[in-house]
């Protein structure tokens, strides 16, 4: 479905006084083509949509239709929720929520967010009541305080001729079960405190992702930053080089851990961490070359830069202590990236050699999930790269980083479409690629690698993860995965969905859970 930017063109007309015959002679073209524009009958683009935004005075991005097509597969999500199912709504409705009540879009959007993290917590606690060993422990405690508790009552409050003695052992035994209960109450009180805590780093996550899809994954004040700190670093960029500049500039030398004599442990999933009192950036010693190049550039950043970060995530409005230090991350890691893979550099390299990512990894030196992440941000406007969807899957298949395309409809968490190229990685060994048509028609080349997070050891398990980029099938042409390729046989293709519970498919042979009314 179209974004409704037709409708988003007669509001600005009319808030600034403009007949449509009178907009019509200003862009040349017929008050009758005009109206089918406005109507959303007429795609536009191409120097009409440029004539049109200049003569109403609007930015070229708030008449691209981008926002309005994230919006929509939003909306169109949330109207696939089975709570939702058997109501009817046609497409002009969708159209007309959109542009003539987009705060109320947004504002229905974030209640139902609401609504799936509140089920997810109440999933979580169903799954504990069921599984966690401690909470039975604790809720048998409990039945069993109540228990001894009743029995002491009973025998005071029906035994007549108890003696007064036994009495006061009874009233004792209950006031010692009370306050053994009172302690009970107040550890399964704090466990579930903690509980909610954890579950709240859904949100968080969310926001950051829906913060950067926003800002089109694209910041050109950190572009000029990445280009000005590795501008500063002397000498061949790479490990030696930023290992001395931080050392030099910002004191920090880099250690190994758990190697270093002194090291701290490191926690599960870290893989560095700054001691700036102890002038240390500990690197954990698995960790590929690539991802102690990123930890270092990122720390450089944080270092060189926090005011810009703070400003720039102060704009992106994180609604939460949480989700600010998350989303300041995000923005030194993109940083980083830029750092490792400049600009003009990477977009060059990238387009001669038809973004083949294994190629592009070895030439700036970064791994493939690196290299994938920053082609997604090459959207500086009139230097744009082939626009990319991205997705990373952990090993159990759940979706840990998303970034949508228009028309690339991807769940907001949980599990994706079984039949994406994404959960076939694993056997393959290298890059796999595939066509694949989801149900509102839209077509993407969809190419998807496994990719190890560090070095596997005696001591640590392998981690690898699965990465997928997506770009429309009009684009795939530009890139080597498209190569040999019959883009217009559509019998090479792959019928997918977003996930089960979102698509439309009713016979799906892969589907694992009922298709939405």
């Amino acid at each position: 479905m179209r974004a409704p930017v037709g409708i988003r063109i007669r509001r600005q007309r009319l808030d600034r006084g403009i007949s449509q015959a009178a907009l019509a002679r200003m862009v040349g073209i017929s008050s009758s083509y005009l109206n089918l524009i406005e109507n959303s009958k007429r795609d536009v683009g191409g120097a009409l949509l440029l004539r049109i935004a200049e003569h109403l005075q609007l930015d070229i991005d708030a008449l691209s239709g981008d926002q309005e097509q994230k919006t929509l597969q939003n909306v169109q999500e949330m109207l696939r929720d089975p709570v939702l199912q058997g109501l009817d709504f046609g497409q002009t409705d969708f159209r007309d929520l959109l542009a003539r009540f987009p705060e109320v879009a947004q504002a229905l959007i974030r209640l139902h967010r609401m609504g799936a993290e509140a089920m997810a917590e109440v999933e979580a606690f169903t799954n504990r009541f069921a599984s966690d060993p401690l909470l039975g422990q604790m809720l048998h405690e409990v039945l069993n305080r109540l228990t001894g508790m009743r029995s002491s009552a009973e025998i005071i409050a029906r035994v007549e001729d108890l003696s007064e003695a036994d009495r006061r052992r009874f009233t004792v035994a209950i006031n010692r079960e009370a306050q053994e209960l009172s302690t009970t109450m107040r550890g399964l009180v704090g466990y579930f405190d903690r509980a909610t805590i954890k579950r709240r780093t859904i949100s968080p996550v969310r926001q950051v992702e829906d913060a950067f899809i926003a800002a089109n994954n694209h910041f050109p004040e950190l572009e000029d930053l990445a280009a000005e700190l590795r501008a500063s670093i002397p000498g061949a960029f790479g490990e030696t080089a930023l290992a001395a500049h931080l050392a030099e500039r910002f004191g920090l030398r880099c250690q190994r851990w758990p190697e270093a004599p002194g090291a701290p442990a490191p926690r599960l999933a870290e893989r560095s961490r700054a001691d700036v009192e102890a002038g240390v950036l500990w690197l954990r010693a698995s960790a590929p070359l690539a991802t102690r190049v990123f930890r270092m550039c990122r720390q450089i950043a944080e270092l060189a830069a926090p005011e810009l970060l703070d400003r720039t995530c102060a704009a992106l409005e994180p609604a939460s202590d949480e989700a600010r230090q998350l989303m300041r991350g995000a923005l030194s890691s993109y940083v980083a990236g830029a750092m490792m893979m400049p600009y003009e550099r990477i977009s060059a390299t990238a387009a001669e050699h038809r973004y083949d990512i294994d190629l592009l990894s070895h030439i700036h030196g970064a791994s493939f999930e690196q290299v994938a992440h920053r082609l997604v941000t090459l959207r500086r406007p009139g230097a744009e790269g082939v626009p990319f969807g991205f997705l990373r899957a952990d090993p159990s298949g759940r979706l840990t980083k998303r970034f949508p395309l228009p028309g690339l409809s991807l769940p907001g968490g949980g599990h994706g479409c079984l039949l994406w190229p994404i959960y076939h990685t694993a056997a393959a060994g290298g890059v796999i690629r595939q066509i694949a048509e989801f149900p509102n028609g839209a077509r993407f080349l969809m190419i998807a690698k496994s990719v190890p997070k560090r070095i596997s050891t005696w001591a640590e398990q392998p981690l690898v993860f699965s990465v997928m980029l997506a770009c429309d099938i009009h684009h795939a042409d530009r890139t080597v995965y498209g190569q040999g390729l019959n883009l217009s046989d559509t019998s090479t293709q792959l019928a997918v969905g977003p996930s089960c519970q979102l698509c439309i498919r009713q016979n799906c042979s892969h589907r694992q859970e009922d298709a939405p009314a």
